[in-house]
């Protein structure tokens, strides 16, 4: 028996896992991945389902597996009162409640992302209230946090004097940004949204999305803008090794204070539609507010070409200008590459034109 539950117990963990993606061949799956037959299968589901992890649905040659919510649970706050409600009481009292067990990690995940999240809304958003909605599996937790204010994106780009909202979620995605310096560092949604196995904002007509492992984030306009606030979706694994220190150390470029001083750019977004980034005013666009920042990607994934006036811009006026700042390219095409390497060997002509300093 030592041998046979440990067996099961990975089985049903396999199912789990892949059900959400598989549906209607997990069983197939499952046989083939554990040489088992399907009636073995089958008893492991149906234990599943009378558990309440697994819900079924359909006859039985068409029936379909999904996940079932162990945990549905909703709380609304009015901003109308006075004071307004603190996230940290709010996590303690409904919150952390609602989630239930989990192991600390991921319960530590889960409390910064929520109180940086609800405090935003409370701060920034203008609205009259906050709704918290929460979804747990036997795999995964979801959780959405919305507010009836202004819209993230429309008030980072009024505060910021930003060209649209497009642009705003550009900024955000660097990092150290916000509208009020005074109380905020402008760390809370850049790190959130790397913390969580998928980190989503919804407001006015742009779609915001980082998913975990990925350095890139995207972007997607709205064909049918919406006025009413901003939308905040997190999902995370119950099983993640993840921690909030290693992500925090992951933007860390080395030191003795372990300070937000490293971020990367995906450039991408910095194009318009099918528009190549040509232009010094794009190169610009690029490269606003990272001086401050030691280490900088230049993530340049989906991005084919680039002209000589963007790469001087970015990799000899700038470097010139920000000698702390260090540019480093990734995901370059051979293209990207021949015009970085122009501009890095002007770069290096006007620094040995340059008159040395005189001796004292």
């Amino acid at each position: 028996m030592s041998r046979v539950r440990p067996r099961g117990e990975e089985i049903r963990r396999f199912i789990l896992d892949s059900v959400q993606s598989n549906p209607c061949s997990i069983s197939k799956l499952a046989s083939e991945r554990f040489g088992i037959s399907r009636q073995a299968v089958n008893g492991h589901l149906n234990r599943l389902v009378r558990e309440g992890a697994l819900r079924e649905k359909g006859a039985t040659r068409g029936k379909v597996y999904e996940l079932a919510p162990l945990v549905e649970w909703q709380g609304s706050y009015s901003l109308a009162a006075s004071p307004a409600p603190a996230e940290d009481y709010v996590w303690r009292t409904d919150v952390e409640k609602a989630l239930g067990p989990l192991p600390d990690n991921v319960r530590n995940i889960w409390h910064y992302g929520f109180t940086e999240m609800f405090n935003n809304a409370v701060d920034h958003s203008e609205g009259s209230t906050i709704g918290v909605h929460i979804t747990k599996t036997a795999v995964h937790a979801q959780m959405v946090i919305a507010d009836d204010g202004v819209g993230i994106f429309r008030k980072i780009q009024q505060a910021m004097k930003l060209e649209d909202e497009r642009h705003a979620v550009f900024e955000l995605s660097k990092g150290k940004l916000t509208t009020d310096p005074a109380r905020h560092t402008g760390e809370g949604i850049f790190f959130t949204s790397r913390m969580f196995d998928s980190f989503d904002i919804l407001s006015g007509g742009v779609y915001f999305r980082h998913e975990f492992g990925k350095d890139e984030d995207w972007l997607a306009e709205r064909l049918q803008p919406d006025d009413h606030g901003t939308l905040v979706f997190m999902s995370l694994s119950n099983h993640t090794a993840r921690t909030t220190a290693k992500v925090f150390a992951q933007y860390a470029d080395g030191g003795e204070d372990f300070g937000f001083n490293k971020t990367v750019v995906p450039v991408t977004l910095a194009r318009y539609g099918n528009d190549q980034l040509v232009s010094r005013s794009q190169a610009k666009r690029v490269l606003a507010r990272v001086e401050l920042f030691a280490t900088v990607i230049l993530d340049f994934k989906d991005v084919p070409a680039i002209g000589p006036a963007f790469a001087d811009e970015v990799f000899r006026v700038f470097t010139a200008a920000h000698p702390g700042t260090r540019l480093v390219a990734i995901d370059t095409t051979p293209e990207v590459d021949q015009m970085i390497q122009r501009a890095q060997r002007a770069a290096h002509e006007d620094r040995a034109a340059k008159p040395a300093a005189p001796e004292d």
